[in-house]
């Protein structure tokens, strides 16, 4: 027992980076307990164990009486004189007071005692190890799942990924190799935990930090990010230096530096657009691709209007309100988008300007206008599509289809020559 006892001491030792001598304190604190059981209240009690042979033995420091009235406490001057040959009464002496089978409840105590010291130990440890390190991005492998939560292995240390730190389109299995983001340290009733996060929009950061060395050295900055995680992030970077890029340099050589990115993120999609001071250009290149054509703008309330073409309406707002719903975090302005009103003309205004254009052409009677707009022209070009001989089959129109065919060309000719002038 005590070659195995030892055995498991120096593993932890190495294991943990816990020193010898602090577990072997933390042992000799709960032999205490087992000993008080085993011997009884013996005065100033103590336990010790040799680091070489691990054998465990108990003292007590015993007055010398002429006359013992507890065994506990004193000692008989014949007694104590074997131990140190000029004891006298009032002395007080150090006793082994070891009981017959101490080492097999000792064991007991020893290694309970062990199992919390090395839990109490690792924690001060991430204390000491962590505290400095939030803010930076580890790697580990997924041990255990506590209900919905991740338990990950960072080595001499074991992190949780609560659900809500959790990208929701992200499936884990034990033995997966994951990295995250240490966003916190966090004291509980267990002692400090290591909070993992792989949704924060700080871990997308700290991935650009990583790739692309101009946001590392300061050169480009992130000045605004908005996440949804798992599908799509929006990053407004800005250049210190007029000569880089700031969207070119994250965006990578052919776009390996955000294909990386992008292949951690697991093909979450990544905007990146310049920052600007300007709120309606840093809104334009938020929504980009989509194109608003106005604004209408309450500074005073931070909202804003915005107004686009109808079939851009559906790519400004994005799928389920995304892409608004992600410009709105990024700016801090309350964004609605709208189309812009297109008028419609009605059946019978249609009919009016197409009889009026017919009636502008040299050579063109009204009747006649009337009469090709009711059976269906309503341009030029309709007109200068039909066959004459169709033309002269209609009654009112008859032999004047060739008449009213070459006005029709030379006034589409004069048209295109107009057009072609300018």
């Amino acid at each position: 027992m005590n070659a195995e006892f030892l055995a498991v001491v120096e593993y932890w030792e190495k294991e943990k980076g816990i020193s010898k001598a602090t577990l072997l304190a933390a042992v000799q604190e709960a032999l205490v307990s087992a000993a008080k059981k085993a011997v009884g209240p013996a005065r100033e009690l103590r336990c010790s164990i040799d680091p070489r042979s691990g054998d465990i033995k108990a003292f007590a420091k015993l007055i010398v009486t002429d006359r013992v009235v507890s065994k506990h406490d004193q000692i008989s001057v014949f007694d104590a004189r074997r131990h140190m040959p000029d004891a006298k009464v009032g002395d007080e002496l150090e006793v082994e007071v070891t009981p017959a089978g101490f080492g097999r409840i000792a064991s007991q105590y020893a290694k309970q005692a062990l199992m919390q010291q090395i839990r109490r130990a690792e924690k001060d440890l991430i204390l000491t190890e962590f505290k400095d390190r939030v803010g930076e991005i580890v790697s580990g492998t997924v041990r255990r799942f506590d209900r919905s939560d991740v338990v990950v292995d960072l080595g001499k240390f074991e992190a949780l990924m609560p659900n809500r730190e959790r990208v929701p389109t992200e499936e884990y299995q034990v033995g997966d190799r994951i990295r995250a983001y240490v966003k916190a340290v966090e004291t509980t009733i267990h002692g400090p935990e290591i909070i993992l996060s792989r949704a924060d929009p700080q871990f997308v950061i700290k991935l650009f930090e990583v790739e692309v060395s101009e946001i590392s050295d300061g050169t480009i900055e992130v000045r605004g990010i908005a996440r949804e995680p798992g599908f799509r992030t929006k990053l407004a970077v800005f250049s210190r230096d007029s000569k880089v890029d700031p969207v070119g340099a994250c965006v990578g050589l052919r776009g390996q530096r955000v294909k990386n990115i992008v292949r951690e993120l697991n093909n979450e999609k990544v905007d990146i657009f310049p920052w600007s001071a300007d709120i309606r250009t840093y809104v334009t290149n938020a929504l980009a691709p989509a194109r608003p054509k106005s604004f209408q703008i309450d500074e005073a309330n931070r909202r804003m209007l915005i107004l686009t073409a109808p079939e851009n309406l559906s790519l400004a707002i994005g799928k389920r309100g995304q892409n608004t719903r992600l410009t709105e975090k990024l700016t801090g302005w309350r964004i609605s988008v709208e189309a812009e009103s297109v008028p419609v003309n009605g059946f019978d205004e249609k009919v009016a300007r197409a009889v009026l254009e017919f009636s502008s052409v040299p050579g063109f009677a009204p009747e006649q206008a009337t009469t090709l707009v009711n059976v269906g022209f309503h341009s030029l070009e309709d007109l200068l599509q039909v066959e004459e001989a169709d033309l002269a089959a209609i009654p009112e129109i008859g032999a004047q289809a060739g008449a009213i065919l070459e006005a029709a060309r030379v006034e589409q000719a004069r048209r295109v020559s107009a057009v072609s002038a300018t």
